[in-house]
């Protein structure tokens, strides 16, 4: 059985720049993602997931973001040799003054230009991902 997982690549503008939001877990081998989590029993729609999922692990909430519904963007990959689908959307941080609140499941957060997070999110789909953002919201 697949499984499934939403969550939000949020981006801010800063100085003239775009920064990414990536967060660290603190379990496993401490990889940096985006907030994402597994759709609960009952959850119908991944957006419920993705926002829920970033309010945990976050902090932010969605009147904090500005979340653009047409920029799905779907990974699958295998994790212990199981699939397992991925769906996020691209939302912007709306409220600077909301700050990031860690649940227990992360252990640091990290802004980070396109370079610097494909680098801390060394996954080549997640890398493919953040160039696709950082090109639409270029064009925006």
């Amino acid at each position: 059985m697949t499984k499934t997982a939403a969550g939000l690549v949020i981006f801010r503008k800063h100085l003239n720049a775009i920064q990414y939001l990536l967060l660290q877990t603190s379990y496993g081998e401490h990889h940096w993602t985006p907030p994402k989590g597994h759709v609960d029993p009952g959850e119908t729609d991944p957006m419920v997931t993705a926002l829920r999922e970033t309010s945990e692990e976050s902090g932010l909430r969605q009147s904090d973001l500005r979340i653009f519904h047409d920029s799905k963007h779907i990974l699958n990959y295998n994790v212990r040799g199981k699939p397992k689908i991925v769906i996020y959307w691209l939302a912007e941080l709306i409220n600077p003054s909301a700050g990031v609140r860690l649940s227990d499941e992360h252990q640091d957060f990290k802004w980070l230009e396109l370079e610097e997070a494909c680098r801390f999110g060394n996954y080549t789909d997640m890398q493919v991902m953040l160039k696709h953002y950082d090109n639409f919201i270029k064009t925006m």
